[in-house]
């Protein structure tokens, strides 16, 4: 077990500085949309390059930051529901859902977007936009994405099972919205105190 625990705590350093670094991209987006809206209206200039460029910045930043998400425990769940249940089925939950929903979809776009990606690459495919970019990198992100978040899946699988075993402690602690407000709630009046 300490060998998959080494390789989870890998694997989320790795996606960790991956998520932090793509973290800019969404800033990068926003300089270049603001650049664009302005010499488009000073000079009544464009390009599709340009437009085409943000939705580049803003999905590398998305699909890269995806596995990130994931090993923050950041992702979306029904937290009503999941809340109503004790720690131990909490990660039975994630345990089953990582192995039957997670594993097989990622692995799924795996294998499909390969082919895609490199059909793409080979054809060197552009934009149908007129002075548009190359499509074929927002196709490798889409793949490297995945294989990102199928990674990460693997890391959360190893961690959930070490958790369960008692190997290791909690990394993400699950609090209910209602065990939230009344932290906060505490943490409020022992201000208010001081």
């Amino acid at each position: 077990m300490e060998g998959l625990l080494a390789l989870s705590r890998a694997i989320d350093r790795f996606n960790e500085f991956i998520g932090k670094t793509v973290s800019w991209l969404i800033l990068a987006s926003i300089l270049v949309s603001s650049i664009n809206a302005v010499v488009r209206k000073t000079f009544n200039m464009s390009s599709n390059a340009w437009l085409e460029l943000q939705w580049y910045l803003f999905g590398a930043a998305f699909l890269l930051a995806a596995a990130y998400t994931l090993k923050q425990n950041e992702h979306i769940r029904i937290d009503i529901v999941y809340g109503l249940w004790s720690r131990r089925v909490q990660h039975w939950i994630d345990l089953i859902g990582h192995i039957f929903f997670l594993m097989p979809f990622t692995l799924l776009m795996v294998y499909y977007l390969v082919p895609y990606t490199l059909r793409s690459v080979r054809s060197g495919e552009m934009s149908t936009n007129a002075g548009g970019l190359i499509i074929w990198p927002a196709k490798a992100l889409l793949l490297a994405g995945f294989v990102l978040l199928a990674v990460q899946g693997v890391s959360e699988i190893i961690k959930k099972i070490a958790v369960m075993r008692g190997k290791m402690d909690d990394p993400n602690p699950f609090v209910s919205a209602h065990e939230q407000a009344e932290i906060d709630a505490q943490n409020l009046a022992d201000e208010v105190r001081s």
